[in-house]
């Protein structure tokens, strides 16, 4: 039972824990969930809820009134003048429109620079991440992976006593560290027909320079620290090899000498017995 209970947690079976909140580190029901949210005491991910503002979102939208119109020529005849109007500056709103994605993209990457840049001084990031969903539960949440859960341990207890864009930071550790499972694969598709109130994660690219400017200088940082000079231990052992090099070389001269000292030693008692000899 015990295993069976093991293998389906956090799943659609599972019955007491929310799949969602296990899965993607939020949930639409919040607290009305009828299922557990097991917040973790320890964690590589770190979630800034709802820390985003995207300026697209806060466009305003038409309340759908309409007005009778009893006059059906006079509805014709606005027809015609809207229609003629629209196809005069269909390219030029088609311009602005451009323009104005140019700007949030823009406004999106210094946001996001300015989050990581500040999210580094806790430590190294592996990844970082921000919803572009609309639902309440998931708009504008910022989730930082860091290498270290100590790193993001250190980053929670600090955001949750700073302010930013005028607003207090809510943060906590997330379950979530694999978004492969967390994002939604028919959007990465152009495909999802749930649009902003997904509730998988929907997550804001940000421009090529930037990404190559971001994780560029986090992979120099870390070859920069593979190549720093080796360790007191490491040297000793190099130490080591070379002095026990230094002591086998030693001992093969003296060894050497000794040799020639024992051939001299007795080819010269041979010459002495020969002058004895001789003198007699």
């Amino acid at each position: 039972m015990a295993e069976y209970l093991a293998s389906i947690f956090g799943t659609e079976k599972d019955k007491v824990n929310c799949s969602f909140y296990f899965k993607i580190g939020a949930c639409r029901h919040g607290e009305r969930c009828s299922r557990l949210h097991n917040k973790p005491t320890f964690s590589q991910t770190v979630v800034m809820i709802n820390a985003y503002l995207n300026p697209q979102n806060a466009a305003l939208t038409a309340d759908g009134s309409h007005i009778v119109q009893d006059d059906v020529e006079a509805q014709q005849d606005f027809d015609n003048f809207f229609e003629e109007v629209f196809t005069e500056l269909e390219d030029k709103i088609h311009q602005q429109f451009h323009m104005d994605e140019i700007e949030i993209q823009q406004h999106y990457d210094e946001f996001f620079e300015e989050i990581y840049v500040e999210m580094e001084k806790y430590g190294e990031i592996e990844e970082m991440n921000v919803c572009d969903n609309l639902g309440d539960h998931l708009v504008g949440n910022v989730y930082i992976k860091f290498r270290y859960e100590e790193d993001a341990e250190k980053a929670v207890n600090d955001l949750n006593n700073r302010w930013f864009n005028g607003r207090p930071i809510h943060a906590e550790l997330s379950p979530v560290t694999d978004f492969r499972e967390a994002c939604c694969r028919q959007y990465e598709m152009g495909e999802c027909t749930r649009g902003g109130f997904c509730n998988f994660m929907h997550l804001k690219p940000i421009s090529r320079e930037l990404r190559r400017e971001l994780y560029g200088r986090s992979r120099r940082k870390r070859k920069s620290r593979s190549r720093s000079p080796p360790t007191r231990r490491s040297r000793s052992r190099s130490a080591g090899r070379e002095n026990r090099g230094k002591r086998s070389r030693s001992r093969e001269r003296r060894s050497s000498r000794s040799r020639s000292r024992e051939r001299g030693g007795g080819g010269g008692g041979h010459r002495r017995d020969r002058d004895r000899h001789g003198r007699y």
